[in-house]
């Protein structure tokens, strides 16, 4: 199967420092690799309703933001988070998008989960802090999501920046972004599961 990457923005300012690395990181993919950008910002979805112990779950209609996002996601071998780091976590946007995840496992027929399964989840981001460490929350959950779902993860690629363009200054960010998408992406594992694994 040839690779189709899904960009998924989730930042609340267009043209950002997060999205600024993704697309830097994106330049380094093979001309044959398919990519998609949805802006989240310009697709917004309804707030996640809780349905799990409901019986009327039916698959989106492709017009809406919500189907056209899981028809995407679908699409997808590679889906990129690119939120940046709000609250040492992913953005609301972004959020919401991850929490529709839990409906589309709900649909008859679909089998979302998986369909997911071994395909690969990627983060970057920006981040108004030096010390990167502050994002391990965010790296967690989206290691987490790949993990409940069988996916690979590549990891998250993060830079420094917090005013407009301030993330091309972070020589390491952009060094790490021209190999970020060729790196192995092993299958994903919760921590309890690879402690004391050798």
């Amino acid at each position: 199967m040839s690779r189709r990457f899904l960009f998924v923005l989730g930042s609340a300012r267009a043209e950002g420092n997060t999205e600024l690395l993704a697309r830097r990181a994106a330049e380094r993919l093979p001309a044959d690799v398919e990519q998609r950008w949805i802006d989240l910002a310009e697709q917004p979805l309804p707030d996640f309703e809780d349905l799990r112990h409901d019986s009327d779950h039916v698959r989106p209609p492709s017009s809406t933001p919500t189907g056209l996002l899981l028809d995407a996601t679908l699409a997808a071998t590679d889906i990129v988070i690119a939120s940046p780091v709000y609250w040492y976590s992913v953005s609301a946007q972004t959020k919401r998008y991850l929490d529709h995840w839990s409906g589309w496992l709900r649909i008859p027929g679909l089998d979302f989960k998986a369909r997911m399964a071994g395909r690969t989840l990627w983060g970057v981001a920006a981040l108004a802090d030096e010390e990167l460490s502050v994002a391990d929350p965010y790296a967690g959950t989206l290691r987490n999501s790949a993990a409940y779902m069988g996916m690979r993860f590549g990891g998250v690629l993060l830079g420094s920046g917090s005013k407009p363009g301030d993330v091309l200054n972070d020589t390491g960010a952009l060094t790490r972004a021209e190999t970020f998408f060729a790196q192995d992406a092993p299958l994903a594992r919760f921590p309890y599961e690879t402690v004391g694994a050798v």
